[in-house]
């Protein structure tokens, strides 16, 4: 649009649209730029207004996020300081960046966490972000009602218990001597009267873990992609019926591309999470004959800012955990977006 006449014409369309109608004597450019920013901050005004009992909605909420996760950002000052609860955040003494120092080159067992926190999150990603998927395809394909109910209550339960429940009942089963696993091993004889220490075994802990992680958290998961399956529409499956496609080449071909959404940005959040861990999860599993595989960074902090009262590392730890966190969503989601999915935004 290079015409000056046809801009001009357009701008003072605009202004009369916003309320300004006496447009016969000439204005500056400069005039007319202030004349449409009153217009449009007299719109937003009225959109306030005319939503106003939404934003008053909105106020708790925006309460709750201030109190909680903008106010308590101040705290991160402790790791760059040698923090004394003594003498509280802010009369400690700033050291600077050696806090970050510390952990990265005088403590030895930091890269042993993050070892096993990647290890641990790699592997739950491979073998359970596809679970839910899996199961929520399965679950759309049973016709039978009180049947479908009936799975799903019985996949979401697992979500609703703690994991000081789920632990007790993961070594009851796994026991040696009373669990119902060895006992039947021992049944079919590949296991002695004494059983097989599981919990105890760095590849069967590594096991456990990620199968227990699965069994609590699929059913949750399944949730969300059993709503994505509803949007779709059901004239797709019946064209394709029309067609000839049977059940595998639907869900080929409209199912997985209808959830394709939801599954990008569940992914990204799992990308996000690559450096986090479930530290319920850990602290009810791991037992000391497994540190070397099962002490993760949420472990590792508790241990070393918790117990030991090393505040101002520990910050720093979970200071860069976050940046860390925050650089993989963004990239996960620049991917996400370049291979033609919606993103996060």
């Amino acid at each position: 649009m290079n015409n000056p006449a046809k801009r001009g014409f357009i701008r003072r369309h605009q202004l009369t649209e916003m309320g300004y109608h006496d447009m016969e004597a000439p204005i500056s450019s400069a005039e007319l730029q202030a004349r449409l920013r009153a217009g449009e901050k007299k719109s937003a005004w009225k959109m306030v207004k005319r939503n106003f009992d939404l934003y008053i909605y909105l106020i708790p909420i925006v309460i709750y996020f201030i109190i909680f996760d903008i106010i308590p950002m101040a705290g991160l000052v402790v790791a760059f300081k040698n923090y004394n609860i003594f003498l509280g955040i802010f009369r400690s003494p700033w050291v600077g960046f050696a806090n970050f120092e510390f952990f990265l080159t005088k403590l030895p067992m930091f890269w042993l966490w993050v070892r096993n926190t990647i290890m641990l999150n790699i592997l739950g990603l491979i073998f359970g972000f596809p679970a839910p998927i899996i199961l929520a395809l399965l679950l759309n394909e049973i016709r039978v009602k009180w049947f479908k109910r009936t799975s799903q209550s019985l996949l979401y339960l697992p979500h609703f218990l703690s994991w000081v429940i789920l632990g007790g009942m993961i070594y009851q089963i796994l026991s040696p001597r009373y669990g119902i696993v060895n006992e039947i091993l021992r049944k079919l004889g590949l296991v002695g009267p004494e059983g097989f220490y599981f919990m105890a075994s760095e590849q069967w802990w590594i096991a456990v873990y990620i199968g227990s992680g699965i069994w609590q958290g699929a059913g949750w998961g399944t949730i969300l992609y059993l709503a994505a399956l509803t949007a779709i529409d059901p004239a797709l499956y019946e064209a394709a019926k029309i067609d000839g496609a049977g059940r595998w080449k639907q869900m080929w071909h409209i199912t997985l591309p209808g959830i394709a959404p939801t599954v990008a940005v569940l992914l990204i959040f799992a990308i996000g999470g690559m450096v986090s861990s479930n530290f319920e999860q850990a602290f009810a599993l791991r037992n000391p004959l497994v540190n070397s595989v099962g002490t993760v960074l949420s472990i590792g902090i508790y241990e070393l800012g918790i117990v030991q009262g090393a505040f101002s590392v520990t910050t720093a730890i979970g200071m860069v955990q976050s940046i860390i966190s925050m650089l993989l969503i963004l990239g996960a989601n620049i991917v996400v977006r370049k291979l033609g999915h919606e993103g996060l935004w």
